[in-house]
């Protein structure tokens, strides 16, 4: 949607530099479930029902990374058609990370060498919900041809789905001080992810809502 290509490489890059570690982390439990890896207690909920968290990881995947690109870089000669499309498929994988996100938490077994607590379990569910509703949101507001609202919950949605790679680093404390591992610590790592996510999601989308100067007596383009 960023018609600023050379503006916006950057925070393309970084944003995809967020996707590796839960992108090869998520591959690793893939081929861990599928060449029959150690079982413990931590990972025997993943081998007694696999589907949701294999369905979870892939999606949450190509949400991540395509969404990068279908928010914030506009290739030369990109086409509304192309775009609508790509936007299809990106919802319809959000929609599947999303929701099997709500079904692993709400049916897998907590993991309690983890630390995984009751609040942690709700905000889960909190994220999860507000993830399919900006989703909901954005799909709505492009059937109204209202493709700034559109724009602006699809990047909020974005930033939610986008929270583990934010986690990496908000787990720092959690690695270095093993001796202060607790359920209020594990809760606290995991929901500054999203919330950092979030409150830098507002600040892009005012950014971006903001006019663009007028240059060589041309009007700004507003929407996409």
């Amino acid at each position: 949607m960023a018609r600023d290509t050379k503006a916006t490489m950057p925070l393309l890059v970084g944003l995809l530099i967020l996707c590796v570690v839960p992108a090869l982390g998520g591959g690793a439990r893939i081929i861990e479930i599928l060449v029959g890896g150690s079982m413990t207690v931590e990972n025997a909920r993943f081998f007694a029902s696999p589907f949701p968290v294999v369905l979870h990881i892939v999606a949450s995947l190509v949400f991540s990374i395509g969404g990068a690109f279908q928010l914030f870089y506009a290739p030369p000669r990109s086409t509304g058609a192309r775009h609508k499309l790509a936007g299809r498929a990106l919802v319809f994988c959000g929609m599947l990370a999303s929701l099997s996100g709500l079904w692993m938490t709400q049916f897998y077994p907590r993991a309690v060498t983890n630390f995984d607590g009751h609040a942690l379990y709700f905000v889960r569910l909190l994220v999860g919900a507000a993830m399919t509703f900006a989703i909901c949101c954005g799909v709505q507001y492009s059937y109204r041809r209202d493709f700034v609202s559109h724009r602006n919950w699809m990047v909020r949605a974005y930033a939610l789905g986008l929270g583990a790679g934010t986690q990496v680093f908000t787990h720092i404390p959690w690695f270095v001080f093993p001796e202060l591992r607790s359920e209020l610590l594990r809760t606290f790592c995991m929901g500054a992810g999203w919330v950092i996510n979030a409150v830098v999601a507002e600040w892009l989308i005012i950014r971006l809502s903001r006019p663009r100067p007028v240059a060589d007596g041309l009007v700004p383009e507003v929407g996409q």
